[in-house]
């Protein structure tokens, strides 16, 4: 191997190896090292030399300011933050003046006014007391508190010309509005009278107003559908709710209607709701139940139905929350939600529950000014006829209780006791009564002074009895479970319209609750029914707001009976049911009779050995007595 220093004189490898070479100022030393190398017309070797191009791009990271302030800013999260819209349904505007006058409508003022201690003018200003609307003890949320908080007083929302009303609500009833509008859960529990259906319709029709409920479902006994529709129309004109009637087909197509309000029977929601699918089942906004006692046994069908309706808000109305005993509330407790499926609260939770969720008023907290209610009872001796058939009826039946013995139960001793009170009524074969008697000669005086009476009575066969009997001069009427649905109004409307009706014959089933008949000065109680509670709800037909005058009520009780007897024990059940209502001191005694009362009527003995025994069932143990 040979190698020569300098450029001089290359050969062809030498050459080659040059145009390899990277420029160098140094001295290179070729070397043959036996190979050649051949270069390709593409020029990859040449690409070798170049240097890669590079493209640069500035940016500015500092201003030209002194310091080293970024021109940039950082990116912050945003603030959770609560949109809150309010209903604008109560921001209504009042009609002109002219038309007020020409259909005689009067602004509502609200509650009397009060004279302000604090003012500032020289003249004393005069401010009136504003209802406002409380947020319910559940609501939480700032969202749920600041909706009740911010809006106006209930006097300003009824105070449009676009908000009719046929008169102007007492204070109490403004309380009662503002609280059921405030309310998911509620039991409207006020005293019969008291103007329930008038403040449930007035808190609907805010509520709709509001935007807070679309569909409301309403629940009543059927007898009272005319009354509800009738209530509509005077304190809500332009709601008209939809009943549900008609054949299957129809109500199925009802039920399904986007209706506002929609007004039911319970039994044919009963029947409905058992016919439909689950998916076919309406969901309702709000749903209020009328004589909130019918579901007072919670294995009942209607009761179980009513708790089942899928809903937002449940609202009940009853003035006799309980009837038979203070348990009954646990079903109503459970249907407004408040306790679990199956509750059973004990006597201090129930007072608890009570104070949160149920508004009761009585008359005589509230209503001072209303007309006094007279009662008195009527002591009247059997006729003849009567003592005999009565003295024979109650041997015998005694006479066969005492031979049954312990087989003896609550239904034979019911048997009895309706069979002598029967004849109390009237003697079936010689047809003398001691009370049409007394009732004749009172309706005598009445029909004179062009007076109106109520009459109640246990059975339609003493009403059909006493129709048949009374004088034409009474203008007697009839109102039972035997009239027709369809000719029941026409009777109340002819009782009110007519000057010459002045007696109208009742069953206690029937007629004893929902209707308004405060146009009728009179009561009477023909035979007593077992419930003091049942008693108190059909005299209140007509001892209610709107009565102008005392209302005088009539007992009839026939001495040396089964009623004194009854009376008595009736008696100390009203007592106890006024003191379970008021401070809730007694939880589980019978507001009606017991077992143990309905046999306690009677010496009933059975045969023990050789001599005889006392029978009657064990009185049911208090919870004082049990604690």
């Amino acid at each position: 191997m040979s190698g020569e220093w300098g450029v001089d004189g290359m050969d062809a490898t030498h050459a080659a190896d040059e145009a390899v070479a990277f420029d160098s100022p140094l001295p290179t030393l070729h070397s043959q090292l036996g190979f050649t190398a051949d270069l390709f017309p593409a020029g990859l070797n040449g690409a070798l030399r170049r240097w890669p191009s590079i493209e640069t791009q500035s940016f500015p990271l500092f201003d030209k300011r002194a310091g080293l302030t970024p021109s940039w800013k950082p990116h912050w999260a945003k603030v959770p933050t609560v949109g809150l819209t309010f209903p604008l349904g109560f921001e209504f505007q009042p009609k002109a003046d002219e038309f007020a006058e020409k259909s005689g409508l009067k602004k509502i003022a609200g509650p009397k006014s009060v004279e302000s201690e604090l003012a500032e003018h020289a003249q004393q200003s005069v401010e009136k007391k504003a209802t406002r609307l409380k947020p319910p003890s559940d609501a939480i949320s700032l969202e749920d508190r600041l909706f009740y908080l911010l809006q106006p007083p209930l006097q300003t929302m009824l105070a449009g010309q676009e908000l009719i009303m046929p008169f102007e609500p007492f204070p109490y009833q403004y309380e009662g509005i503002a609280w059921l509008f405030s309310q998911k859960t509620a039991l409207l529990a006020d005293e019969m009278g008291l103007g329930k259906t008038m403040q449930a319709i007035t808190a609907i029709r805010l509520l709709l107003r509001g935007g807070q409920v679309r569909r409301v479902l309403l629940v009543c006994p059927k007898p009272l559908i005319p009354n509800w529709q009738r209530e509509f129309k005077a304190w809500a004109e332009e709601l008209s709710p939809t009943v549900v009637e008609g054949d299957s087909i129809r109500r199925r197509m009802l039920w399904q209607m986007p209706t506002p309000v929609l007004l039911v029977n319970y039994e044919l929601l009963v029947r409905d709701w058992a016919d439909m699918l689950d998916d076919e089942r309406p969901k309702f906004d709000l749903v209020v139940l009328d004589e909130a006692q019918r579901i007072k046994n919670r294995d009942s069908c209607t009761s179980q139905t009513a708790r089942s309706v899928p809903r937002k808000r449940s609202w009940a109305l009853t003035g006799t929350p309980i009837e038979n005993r203070p348990e009954e509330m646990h079903t109503l407790f459970e249907y407004m939600t408040v306790i679990p499926k199956g509750g059973t609260p004990d006597l201090r939770q129930m007072q608890r529950l009570s104070r949160d969720y149920v508004l009761r008023r009585t008359k005589d907290l509230v209503m001072k000014d209303l007309p006094p209610r007279l009662d008195r009872d009527e002591i009247l001796e059997l006729t003849p006829a009567q003592k005999s058939a009565y003295s024979a009826a109650e041997n015998d039946g005694v006479i066969h209780l005492n031979e049954m013995g312990d087989q003896a139960t609550v239904q034979h001793i019911f048997e009895l006791v309706m069979r002598l009170k029967q004849i109390t009524n009237f003697d079936p074969l010689t047809g003398e009564s001691v009370k049409f008697e007394r009732l004749a000669a009172d309706m005598e005086e009445i029909s004179a002074s062009g007076g109106k009476a109520i009459l109640f009575s246990q059975w339609t066969k003493t009403i059909d009895w006493l129709k048949a009997r009374l004088p034409a001069e009474c203008g007697t009427l009839v109102y039972h479970g035997g009239v027709p649905h369809k000719q029941r109004e026409p009777i109340l409307k002819q009782f009110k319209e007519d000057p010459n009706a002045h007696l109208l014959l009742m069953s206690y089933g029937t007629g004893a609750v929902g209707l308004n008949l405060q146009f009728a000065g009179y009561v009477f109680l023909y035979d007593r029914w077992w419930n003091p509670a049942v008693e108190d709800q059909a005299i209140n037909r007509a001892h209610r707001i709107g009565v102008k005058s005392a209302v005088i009520v009539t007992k009839f009780i026939c001495k040396d009976t089964i009623e004194e007897r009854i009376d008595k024990v009736l008696h100390e059940k009203r007592e106890l049911f006024r003191a379970v209502l008021g401070d809730g001191n007694n939880s589980n005694a019978s507001l009606s009779l017991s077992a143990s009362e309905i046999f306690g009527l009677f010496d009933l003995k059975a045969r023990h050995g050789k001599g005889t025994k006392k029978i009657a069932p064990k009185p049911a143990e208090s919870v004082t007595d049990a604690a």
